[in-house]
């Protein structure tokens, strides 16, 4: 029996899906196996095509099974191939995602050390203005003023200054630099002497007690010891001296001095 051809149509044919060629494939079986009936009840001369119509429907049946299976694989090549497209956008993503945040790190680290860099910079400014500012050596006001005369002293004038401190006020050193006597001083009783980093003096006399020895490095507002009235004095106070060296005789004004570095009086 023959199965005609197609008419033909108008515009472009597309290939059949998979289930219309399964369909296709067990339409042509069941025709086949009709027509093998058929023909066995038409007559007798039909009967010997019985085993070639079988063998036809077998080749059919083995068309169907192996477009079905070249159809599953075609469907897992594509599930592959989809899986593999989603992997390799999310190892993108993720990827993505490590590159930003170790961008953002970065920055942040960066941000950080800036930062950090800005206030190591701005301490060590501060630090250097205040080791650079004088202070005064008491927060007090001056009772005797710079060559002041009388009798009290051995060359006829005040070689220093006089403040106002009762016992056990705290006296600083009035700017950075290095003590070079500390002890007994004579008519200054307990004193202090300081060389400053410019090569001036500073000396304070008529103390109660020393906290510094001699090599040690002070800063300005440090305490040295506490104003007492040792040594050749009237009373309680504190004697700060100015010098252009550490001897005796090489007094400078004391109030001029301090003005010059900054300090009010």
């Amino acid at each position: 029996m023959a199965f005609g051809s197609r008419p033909a149509g108008s515009g472009k044919h597309r290939g059949t899906s998979r289930l219309s060629r399964k369909t296709a494939g067990y339409a042509g079986i069941a025709a086949l196996a009709t027509t093998g009936v058929v023909g066995s009840l038409a007559g007798p001369a039909f009967a010997a095509d019985n085993t070639d119509t079988t063998a036809q429907d077998n080749a059919l049946g083995a068309v169907v099974v192996a477009e079905d299976l070249a159809g599953d694989i075609e469907d897992q090549a594509e599930s592959q191939q989809r899986a593999a497209e989603h992997a390799a956008a999310k190892a993108k993503a993720e990827a993505d995602a490590k590159q930003r945040a170790a961008e953002s790190k970065r920055l942040a680290e960066a941000k950080a050390k800036a930062e950090r860099e800005a206030a190591e910079r701005a301490a060590r400014e501060e630090e250097r203005k205040r080791l650079n500012t004088f202070v005064a050596p008491v927060d007090s006001s001056v009772s005797t003023q710079y060559h002041a005369g009388g009798g009290m002293w051995s060359s006829g004038s005040h070689t220093g200054i006089d403040f106002r401190a009762s016992s056990g006020t705290s006296v600083h050193a009035v700017g950075i630099g290095t003590v070079v006597e500390a002890g007994w001083g004579g008519a200054y009783g307990n004193n202090v002497v300081i060389k400053h980093n410019d090569g001036t003096y500073t000396q304070y006399g008529h103390m109660a007690s020393l906290s510094v020895s001699v090599g040690q490095q002070v800063t300005p507002g440090q305490q040295i010891g506490l104003s007492g009235s040792t040594g050749n004095s009237s009373g309680p106070h504190l004697h700060f001296e100015a010098r252009t060296g550490a001897d005796y005789g090489s007094d400078i004004d004391p109030v001029a001095y301090l003005r010059s570095h900054g300090v009010s009086l």
